[in-house]
């Protein structure tokens, strides 16, 4: 009798496990309608995820893609009536700023057991599903070889040559700016030399890296890697490398807002950025990926990088001053 009644109860376990199991799957099934989402460059890759992400899901992909600055003006004209479910930027620090705003809802995404030390924050908010970092790219027909450190590109012999994106266009090259002043000895002192020695800011990320490309400027200060190993790939003559005093990884965040109409489409996409298919999307073009096990092939890992010291809270409170300066110097 008691063999009987545990043979039952067994059974009656198994049953309830294939029951939640089963409800479990119905419940993935369920997803329909689509996800809003804003990301930045490259867009050849928000194109290529969005794409794999509908046709795992079904669920539809509308995007809006711009620069940092344009997607945070639309997110503020669009308060009101809120639109975005996931906002991705290329800044962290902007992350930050939305999240101290309470703007974002706290998640823990799928494989977030593998995502690289500290590219999500400690309230699970802000979610580095990649990264780029910022180098020195220069074209080899204006220089052959180069290897100056950050104080060293204020040399005569580099006297207006030199350009840097934009900072209030290139979140990228902000947080770049911000970690130079807050994390290097004499920082500010390093952003100064440039603009004596000739310093230009020919616009935003691409815009600046075309005039190094034509030959317009031979140096490209705080250029974005990704865009120069795409442009190397094709053929143009120009190098990066990371000065040896160090640079700034700027993870990525995805990010899902309080206000998503469509929420639960939001947390699975977020989920789907994670995901290996995804992640070898992110290699593929030029960027690091997010999780610590994923290398790339085709440019400079993440380890093999030398970075300065961040202190991201330190540097948001910097971050826009110091693009006031950097741009007000180069007037």
């Amino acid at each position: 009798m008691k063999k009987r009644i545990v043979c039952l109860m067994l059974a009656l376990c198994l049953c309830l496990g294939f029951a939640v199991c089963a409800a479990q799957a119905g419940e993935a099934k369920q997803l329909s309608g689509k996800v809003t989402v804003y990301m930045p460059s490259p867009a050849g890759l928000a194109d290529k995820i969005a794409a794999a992400f509908t046709e795992k899901t079904g669920v539809d992909v509308e995007q809006f893609q711009g620069t940092t600055g344009e997607i945070l003006a639309r997110l503020e004209a669009e308060q009101a009536n809120p639109v975005a479910d996931v906002v991705i930027l290329a800044s962290w620090s902007d992350g930050l700023s939305m999240k101290a705003g309470g703007q974002l809802e706290s998640y823990k995404p799928a494989n977030a057991g593998k995502v690289n030390k500290g590219w999500i924050d400690g309230d699970s908010t802000l979610f580095g599903y990649s990264a780029s970092a910022v180098g020195v790219i220069y074209n080899t027909t204006v220089v052959p070889e180069l290897n100056a450190d950050w104080t060293e590109l204020a040399d005569a012999k580099y006297k207006d040559m030199t350009a840097i994106p934009d900072p209030k266009k290139s979140g990228a090259c902000k947080d770049f700016l911000a970690g130079l002043v807050t994390g290097l000895d004499k920082g500010e002192a390093i952003m100064q030399s440039w603009a004596a020695n000739g310093l230009t800011v020919p616009g935003a990320n691409r815009a600046a890296l075309e005039a190094v490309t034509t030959g317009e400027k031979g140096i490209l200060i705080a250029g974005v890697d990704y865009n120069a190993y795409s442009s190397m790939a094709k053929g143009e003559p120009l190098k990066i490398y990371y000065p040896a005093s160090g640079t700034v990884v700027n993870p990525r965040p995805a990010m899902i807002l309080k206000t998503a109409p469509n929420m639960d489409n939001a947390k699975a996409f977020v989920d789907f950025l994670f995901s290996d298919e995804a992640q070898k999307l992110v290699a593929d073009a030029y960027l690091l990926p997010g999780r610590s096990d994923v290398k790339c092939e085709n440019r400079t890992n993440l380890d093999e990088i030398p970075q300065i010291p961040t202190d991201w809270d330190k540097m948001m409170g910097v971050a826009s001053e110091t693009a006031d300066k950097l741009n007000n110097l180069c007037k």
